[in-house]
């Protein structure tokens, strides 16, 4: 910083405010600052400056199967807003959920002097990991349920299965068949919840539900056995993969969608715009999760969020062709 000062003929003072975005820094003083840190290709050295600062500006995101597009693009949106905030993260990503693994995930992320923790939560088991959170800890569950005092943001899964359904019934289909997630992943429980809710409140019988495992292959297996049950018109299905799935083998067994059989998902991934036929389905706000998770934990590395405070994203239905009036 020293020879940048020199080079730049400015004081060590007024570099050290360039690089952290000082407003009272002149335009002329600054591009003369940063061609000198161009010129000597100049790195601030983030350990000292966490020493000094006890800020290392570096977050901590555990997550789970960040194949899965629902996990992706959660992280992506808490990466988005971290930066737009001023910070970098660091990923852990687990093949599997248990509280051991998470523990260590937390453990280390917090050895590497994260600031705070993000927590994608999807399973009961990560919810319950989070009792043993290291003393003093910021810490954020995303898709957590109640995650006793950790501040919990999460997309309304009720609302959206709930929408899903009451939009096949107020298309005149008697029933509405259900597709479900693993039963150990809190999302596949919310979605199955408000699609009971639904056909409850219209007096509707709640078929069993056929369990996938977010996988177009269990979509498929599931689509077949729909194939062969002749009452079914209508089937809700808890994410876009899986009915993916179920429109390949529905169209194997010459069962047409939407005229046989109307299909509804899950998630709003960018493929299924393009599915024959285009699926309906209902949108997450991956980008609002983000950006709430970051508020959140900011908020709560400053001393003013509460603990087990809970912010809802509203789901959007987006209607499309595979699904018409019977």
């Amino acid at each position: 910083m020293a020879d940048v000062a020199r080079m730049a003929g400015v004081s060590h003072q007024t570099v050290s405010r360039v690089l952290n975005d000082h407003p009272n820094v002149r335009a002329e003083t600054r591009t003369r600052v940063m061609e000198a840190i161009d010129r000597l290709g100049y790195r601030r050295n983030l350990a000292a400056r966490t020493l000094v600062t006890r800020h290392s500006r570096m977050l901590g995101v555990v997550s789970f199967d960040t194949t899965l597009y629902g996990p992706a693009s959660t992280v992506y949106g808490i990466e988005q807003a971290a930066r737009a905030a001023g910070y970098f993260i660091s990923i852990v990503s687990l093949k599997s959920i248990d509280r051991a693994g998470v523990r260590d995930a937390i453990d280390y992320l917090a050895d590497h002097g994260a600031d705070g923790i993000v927590v994608v939560a999807p399973q009961r088991s990560a919810a319950a990991a989070l009792e043993d959170l290291p003393p003093g800890m910021p810490a954020v569950a995303v898709e957590g349920g109640h995650a006793g005092e950790v501040p919990v943001v999460c997309v309304d899964q009720f609302t959206g299965a709930r929408l899903a359904t009451e939009h096949l019934l107020a298309l005149g289909h008697r029933t509405v068949w259900h597709v479900s997630g693993p039963p150990d992943w809190l999302e596949a429980e919310g979605r199955v919840g408000g699609w009971r809710a639904a056909l409850a409140a219209a007096g509707r019988e709640a078929p069993e539900p056929l369990a996938g495992d977010w996988s177009p292959r269990s979509g498929y297996e599931a689509g077949r056995r729909l194939a062969r049950e002749p009452d079914v018109t209508a089937v809700f299905v808890a994410n876009d993969q899986m009915a993916l799935g179920v429109l390949r083998a529905l169209a194997e067994a010459g069962v047409r969608v939407p005229e046989r059989i109307s299909v509804v998902g899950f998630d709003d991934i960018p493929e299924s715009a393009y599915f024959s036929p285009p699926l309906t389905t209902v949108r997450q706000d991956f980008g609002a999760v983000g950006r709430h998770s970051i508020e959140l934990l900011l908020r709560q590395m400053a001393g003013g969020a509460r603990g087990g405070e809970r912010l809802v994203v509203p789901p959007e239905l987006v209607v499309r062709s595979s699904a018409v009036r019977r």
